[in-house]
């Protein structure tokens, strides 16, 4: 499959992109399939809607941003694994909770206050010091090596804990709507779907990174500048279409749930994996995408802790968006 795509990118820019947009079609259609399939099959073990939603769907909404990475880091494309993370929590937090702080004021659960958005800040401060901090953990060069990606998975395991515990403790407040309108399904079907959203998360994952690389080669423009933008948005389509839909329906501590959740996935489990995998050196102008990143979550929750709704108010949502269009504009200016 590899040089049938690169064959067919020879004819110009227009089919690489042609492919990004099918790839993010397939990618996030085969997750949903994925999802759907596994949960079905958990459904009918006798596993729990809670536990089903706190694995299967949980995982599921990062799968495009994990099989994006795996992609990435197996054709050693590092600046793309690295800004696809990065570039999906920027536009995740500036992007997605701006505009549907402006449909509607966004409220948070006491938990989101007390730990995912904390947890969402260590997590972007942790990458901002492995990428300032020359040599951590013995590596010998800037940027995010193997023991980086340990550190991250600890984390993520300490997260999975605290949420199961939570989870246990409080099970009302962790059910979802995903997981109470679980479709019943044969176990055929199930399987039909898991096998062919993995084909359609696959095939997905190589459309869209080797479109990305031939587009950034044509354009003369880094790999880096393609992943924070046209792959990181791709990949926060899933978190974009939840976030306007809680937005509409004016239920958008499920939105702020959602991105901060998404958030933290990301930088734990999915740039953890791909730093074990292969060591994920620096490129020119990380630390700003990494102190964006980390910047992102610190303001969020400093909406929420400067008022009595604990919400983030529709001129937090401007400021938020005000503050990316800044950020966007000189990182394209500076190329």
């Amino acid at each position: 499959m590899d040089s049938l795509i690169e064959s067919l990118l020879a004819y110009g820019w227009w089919v690489g992109a042609l492919f990004i947009v099918l790839g993010f079609v397939a990618l996030v259609k085969g997750a949903d399939w994925l999802v759907d399939g596994a949960s079905a099959i958990a459904k009918r073990s006798g596993i729990s809607d809670l536990i089903i939603g706190l694995t299967v769907v949980a995982f599921g909404t990062s799968m495009p941003e994990f099989v994006v990475n795996m992609v990435s880091v197996a054709e050693g494309t590092t600046d793309l694994a690295i800004t696809n993370i990065l570039g999906s929590n920027i536009i995740n937090t500036f992007v997605i909770l701006g505009l549907t702080a402006l449909v509607y004021p966004i409220a948070s659960q006491k938990r989101s206050r007390d730990f995912d958005i904390p947890l969402s800040i260590i997590a972007g401060v942790l990458v901002f010091a492995f990428v300032v901090i020359h040599m951590p953990f013995g590596e010998q060069e800037q940027g995010i090596g193997r023991m980086g990606g340990i550190v991250l998975l600890l984390f993520f395991s300490y997260f999975l804990y605290n949420t199961f515990r939570h989870a246990k403790d409080h099970p009302d407040e962790m059910q979802s709507e995903e997981t109470q309108m679980i479709e019943e399904m044969s176990t055929r079907r199930a399987i039909c779907l898991i096998l062919v959203g993995f084909v359609g998360l696959v095939v997905g994952g190589e459309l869209i990174v080797k479109s990305a690389v031939d587009i950034a080669t044509r354009c003369g423009v880094s790999e880096a500048i393609i992943g924070l933008t046209v792959v990181a948005l791709g990949t926060s389509l899933p978190e974009l279409a939840t976030s306007v839909i809680a937005a509409t329906k004016k239920n958008c501590d499920i939105a702020l749930g959602n991105v901060i959740g998404s958030n933290i996935f990301n930088v734990f489990f999915v740039l953890g994996c791909s730093a074990v995998v292969r060591p994920l050196p620096a490129y020119e102008g990380i630390i700003i995408d990494a102190w964006m990143a980390a910047l992102g979550s610190m303001l969020v929750w400093l909406f929420v802790k400067t008022n009595h709704e604990r919400e983030i108010k529709r001129w937090g949502g401007a400021i938020l968006l005000l503050i990316y269009a800044g950020y966007l504009t000189y990182r394209l200016m500076t190329l």
